[in-house]
């Protein structure tokens, strides 16, 4: 075979002209790096914004026609087994290593985050380390997760609290939980109670820090699934009066640009238990408590709920923060100075956090 030796008439290679946008975007978002500190979630929150207005991504009727707070469970005994054994594996901690990312810095950096993407101005209380995490032992199973930490109590085999600071660019993106499954938490100890331990129980998986907090990564979306971060809660509940303070909650988020957040059951001795390998206590009762700072501006608010379906308005479950502190015995939020935590603890009025 013969090739011809005659050269095309256009020329290949670098074409100044065809390629100085795609220049001029890349230096926009080296800039946009340099100008964070090398964190890269306003970057990805900025493409995800780009990607919405331009119309790429999944729709969000996409995503209708099912509900996602149902619990599934499996079809007969072979595949219970087959749900443990595929979902028990401790050692691959969610094939982390394989998705090693900027966001893995989320822990450490969460409170420069917190000032550096919000805009708020943060009071010198909120600079010290595990400002949001209520008062621990050193003898408490701490597990911390980039996304949200969690006192475990493998006495209850849930959490009594998960703690997290919540940003408004968090709750933008192309996350999916459809995507992901229950799974057992890597990081504890003694081993976390197992989605089967659920099954057929008449409880819903209900999630203490919500998959839809994390839209903007998958990831953590993904590790919002460890069951270390459900507990039993009745159906109705859990996608009734519960999802629709969780909502209330992200649109607070999204108006002040950045909240603290801790939510969990309330844990006692005598509690209902179900589980198949595990003793899994079913609470009567649950609570949120959200805090917003602005220095010079700062706000708290409790709610606490019966683990049962309600019609009732959000404002009738709110409570004073230390009535929730003296029914759970967690201390939250102990790097505010004392008075200014007792005014804030003390109080239980709503209207600043429903009014606006």
């Amino acid at each position: 075979m013969r090739f011809s030796s005659h050269k095309s008439p256009y020329r290949r290679g670098f074409r100044l002209r065809g390629n100085i946008l795609v220049m001029f975007f890349v230096f926009f978002m080296i800039g946009l790096f340099l100008q964070y500190g090398g964190r890269t979630k306003p970057l990805v929150a900025l493409w995800n914004d780009l990607k919405s207005i331009v119309g790429i991504g999944p729709r969000e009727g996409d995503r209708d026609g099912h509900n996602p707070y149902k619990t599934p469970e499996p079809t007969d005994s072979a595949s219970d087994e087959a749900e443990d054994v595929a979902s028990d594996d401790r050692s691959s901690g969610s094939n982390a290593s394989e998705e090693q990312s900027d966001e893995q810095r989320f822990r450490e950096t969460q409170a420069e985050d917190q000032a550096a993407l919000s805009g708020n101005k943060r009071f010198d209380f909120e600079k010290k380390p595990d400002f949001l995490l209520p008062a621990f032992a050193s003898d408490d199973e701490i597990v911390r997760h980039d996304g949200y930490v969690l006192r475990y109590r493998d006495q209850y085999e849930q959490a009594d609290w998960v703690a997290y600071p919540l940003l408004a660019f968090e709750l933008t993106g192309e996350a999916e939980r459809d995507r992901e499954s229950f799974k057992p938490d890597p990081l504890v100890e003694g081993g976390s109670a197992l989605p089967t331990d659920y099954s057929r129980s008449g409880y819903d998986r209900g999630h203490l820090a919500p998959a839809g907090d994390f839209k903007f990564s998958q990831r953590l979306t993904r590790e919002s699934f460890y069951m270390s971060n459900i507990s039993p809660q009745a159906p109705q509940f859990n996608r009734g009066i519960w999802k629709e303070l969780e909502d209330h909650v992200r649109a607070w988020a999204r108006r002040d640009r950045g909240l603290y957040v801790v939510t969990g059951p309330v844990l006692k001795k005598g509690l209902e238990t179900i589980g198949r390998q595990n003793e899994v206590a079913v609470p009567e009762q649950f609570y949120k408590v959200i805090l917003y700072c602005n220095s010079p501006k700062i706000r708290m608010v409790g709610f606490l709920m019966n683990n049962e379906p309600s019609n009732e308005p959000l404002t009738s479950f709110v409570v004073p923060v230390d009535q929730i502190e003296r029914l759970t015995g967690i201390d939250f939020f102990p790097f505010i100075p004392d008075d200014l935590e007792r005014t804030l603890e003390n109080g239980s009025d709503a209207d600043e956090w429903f009014d606006n």
